[in-house]
């Protein structure tokens, strides 16, 4: 098996999870580094494909990783590397990177390591909904049977060593990508995201860092990684994101309730937009996409399922949009195949817009 044909594959964050309404995926990602050679950012190429070239032999040998898929970033078109990116699976700098960097990955796409990117190693573990303890598991016996195999940087005082400060420590980052449409359309989110930064929180867009939030999509992580345990990182970002996905349904309610007809306005301005429209941009897309997954959850449209809605989300990124027509396409190009995309798979599926009661979820 290939990239590729992983690629064919349903995405994991695209099933269903616990809390599914507004948690999408869980992450938890492991910085670490060789304690034998020089960070990926002072090493020449040769060191790094040395670096590459060993990894890939002791992951290849590891229980956890047995049938993952292993590339070099030379080995893979532009195109594969930003589908990955668009899938989550590596970081944009990740993506830029070529000789003498690499991915391993499960088939599943449930665990994914970028070698060389800003570290040597960034270990992450995804699962669809609410379940970061599932995902910490997944990574932990990665992290425990590599350990055993190779020597990391690491000091007494100051825990796993990485290239970036704000790492040190336990090296570790979770995070939880949440849909939040309702504290959004009622003009919350400024103060949910002063509120989780006073605790330690940080709050990014979709693509993480330095990014928007296209689709009301939120990133909820840790900024701590130095003087706390790991399980205790994770059970509070847990019972964090379990009081905002309270605040969001809650949020939810009260759109239904207080301000209806706009709501149903939204909803049904969006579905008419996404199933008739001839010329769509990528954010245009994800925003109008979110508040049909918003009425789509509330029972408001029928028709169209969760899946239907994040599987669309995906497909309409542009590399994934070039993917499915076989060829590069220009802006302009991307907007009107994007559309048809989108207008093919709604058009016959879309129920109208219910304006009475809403179904119970």
């Amino acid at each position: 098996m290939n990239i590729r044909e992983i690629l064919e594959h349903p995405h994991v964050w695209l099933a269903e999870g616990a809390e599914a309404s507004v948690a999408i995926s869980s992450r938890i990602r492991l910085a670490r580094n060789l304690s034998d050679a020089a960070f990926p950012g002072w090493a020449g190429e040769e060191e790094r494909v040395r670096v590459w070239e060993h990894l890939r032999s002791v992951l290849s040998r590891l229980p956890a990783m047995e049938g993952a898929v292993f590339a070099g970033n030379d080995e893979l078109t532009e195109m594969d590397r930003f589908l990955l990116f668009e899938r989550h699976l590596i970081s944009r700098e990740h993506a830029g990177r070529g000789r003498g960097s690499g991915i391993v990955l499960r088939p599943d796409e449930s665990v994914v390591i970028m070698v060389n990117e800003e570290d040597h190693l960034r270990m992450q573990a995804l699962s669809a909904g609410l379940r970061l303890s599932d995902a910490w598991q997944a990574i932990d016996t990665v992290d425990s049977q590599l350990d055993a195999k190779v020597s990391y940087a690491f000091s007494p005082r100051w825990g796993y060593l990485t290239a970036c400060p704000s790492n040190v420590g336990t090296g570790l980052r979770a995070s939880v990508m949440l849909h939040l449409p309702g504290l959004a359309l009622m003009e919350e989110i400024g103060p949910l995201v002063k509120g989780v930064s006073k605790i330690g929180l940080t709050v990014r867009g979709l693509w993480g860092e330095g990014t928007d939030a296209h689709g009301h999509m939120f990133q909820i992580s840790n900024q701590v990684t130095l003087g706390e345990r790991e399980e205790d990182i994770i059970r509070n970002l847990e019972q964090i994101v379990s009081e905002i996905i309270g605040h969001e349904q809650n949020a939810r309610g009260r759109l239904w309730r207080d301000r209806r007809a706009v709501l149903l306005d939204h909803v049904g301005r969006a579905a008419g937009i996404l199933a008739n429209a001839h010329i769509l941009s990528s954010r245009e897309a994800l925003d109008l996409l979110s508040v049909l997954r918003l009425g789509m959850d509330m029972g408001i449209l029928s028709g169209v399922s969760r899946s239907d809605v994040q599987k669309l989300m995906l497909v309409s990124q542009p590399a994934h949009l070039q993917w499915h027509e076989g060829r590069p396409l220009e802006s302009f190009e991307r907007d009107q195949a994007r559309a048809a995309l989108v207008r093919g798979v709604l058009a016959t599926v879309l129920g109208a817009v219910k304006r009475g009661r809403r179904k119970k979820k």
